[in-house]
């Protein structure tokens, strides 16, 4: 017969664990989060384990089970390692009639564990006729789908009864729609009206139902733009009038993105924000591209820059004699036009001309290439193969890591091939994104 499936409140009851072991490692935490009061039996833990009783989260009795231990309990998890100590917890639980989970036995088991998983305020549980295996993957497809917003309730998530208000800024990461955050899609798959920027991930916008308000905030470089008063009132407008506001931009909202701008706007305007950190294009394009900002015996730092003002320009915030002097990664944002400047600065104040650089364009989407140069040249190249906004430029000596990395697997790939030719010469190209 199938089990009853049962939710248990276990705040302040009493559940005895009866081992120390991986099993018991797993459990526990999930017990002490329902708020159960932990008693856990066994001669020695695992060292997780130990770390939970150090920090007062249950009460260890550092000695084998006995007979009795289990008075007082409402639940109780058999995981010792010996069969046999297990079928005497199992029997004492029966004569006393506490539920009880065998973990070594699950047809001897008057109870099963479900493989959960909790997405806000759901929580997943599955039971696979006592298949754990196959439970935790049902479990997985699940849990993924609702946090991906893939899997949407019937009456859709913008019905739900826990839906947000106010405005969220969320960061959609530096363009693969698969690297926006969990809650950043959780929040996107409830808005009413999304503002998007132009470097925000596009394909998740066709995911929106048909009804939600897109309104594109784009601010082309050198074309059409809307101002950011303009973006400002989008969002306090729509949020006054009860729609929940998703503020969607490329990368991190904080990260030259002009997030706090729009959170001190709706503050004045008394609209709650919620911010969704994203990831930053500053790191993720290098990394995309196979370069590291930083690597041991390289780079200790890393300073990234926006260059959307020139070298001695009266409105330049930006030390560039003491980026000319330091050693570390440069990452420059919004410096395609402004190269030629930039370079003879970082020169002119102490970066040597032979300094490696590498330009990214199109981080992390299908179409990202990439070209490598030095600080003296990487405008003629850059000129030469046309590059575009948006772009990442990296400078320093880890661009050389970046293309030691590819030719040591060219020459892998070719002994693969039986080839006995040299990898070809890759200098000015990192490649396009797999």
């Amino acid at each position: 017969m199938p089990p009853y499936l049962l939710g248990l409140r276990l705040s302040g009851r009493r559940v005895v664990v009866v081992g120390g072991g991986r099993v018991a490692q797993r459990r526990v935490p999930a017990l002490l989060a329902a708020g159960a009061d932990v008693v856990l039996i066994a001669p020695e833990v695992t060292p997780s384990l130990d770390d939970l009783v150090a920090d007062g989260r249950l009460t260890w009795l550092r000695r084998p089970y006995q007979d009795g231990d289990l008075a007082g309990a409402w639940l109780v998890q058999a995981a010792a390692d010996d069969p046999k100590v297990n079928a005497a917890v199992a029997a004492e639980a029966e004569e006393s009639r506490i539920w009880y989970v065998r973990a070594d036995d699950a047809e001897a088991s008057a109870a099963w564990t479900p493989a959960t998983g909790q997405v806000g305020e759901t929580s997943v549980g599955v039971l696979a006729g006592g298949d754990p295996r196959r439970a935790a993957g049902i479990r997985d497809a699940v849990v993924d789908g609702l946090r991906d917003a893939t899997l949407v309730p019937l009456g859709g998530m913008r019905h739900s009864r826990h839906k947000p208000t106010g405005v969220a800024l969320v960061g959609g990461g530096p363009g693969d729609p698969g690297l926006i955050t969990v809650r950043g899609r959780q929040l996107l798959a409830q808005a009413d009206v999304v503002v998007t920027d132009r470097l925000a991930p596009r394909l998740l916008l066709d995911e929106l139902p048909a009804d939600v308000e897109v309104i594109d905030a784009a601010k082309i470089p050198y074309g059409r733009t809307v101002t950011q008063e303009r973006i400002n009132d989008y969002l306090v407008e729509h949020a006054k009038a009860g729609r929940f506001v998703v503020r969607l931009k490329g990368g991190d909202p904080f990260v030259f993105g002009r997030g706090a701008e729009e959170v001190l706007h709706c503050a004045r305007h008394g609209v709650p924000v919620t911010v969704v950190p994203g990831i930053t294009s500053a790191v993720a394009v290098p990394s995309a591209a196979g370069i590291p900002v930083t690597h041991r015996g390289v780079a200790q730092e890393f300073h990234v820059v926006s260059a959307h003002v020139v070298p001695g320009d009266p409105a330049s915030t930006v030390d560039w004699a003491a980026l000319g002097r330091s050693q570390g990664t440069l990452v420059l944002l919004m410096a395609v036009e402004r190269m030629d400047r930039i370079a003879n600065a970082l020169m002119r104040y102490g970066r040597s001309p032979d300094t490696p650089v590498a330009v990214v364009q199109d981080g992390t989407l299908p179409d990202q290439r990439a070209l490598t140069a030095t600080l003296g040249t990487v405008v003629e190249e850059m000129t030469a193969a046309g590059v575009r906004p948006p772009a990442i430029v990296v400078v320093g000596d880890v661009v050389d890591v970046a293309r030691e990395i590819d030719m040591i697997r060219a020459d892998y790939l070719a002994s693969r091939a039986g080839s006995a030719a040299s990898p070809a010469d890759r200098h000015g190209d990192l490649g396009r994104a797999p």
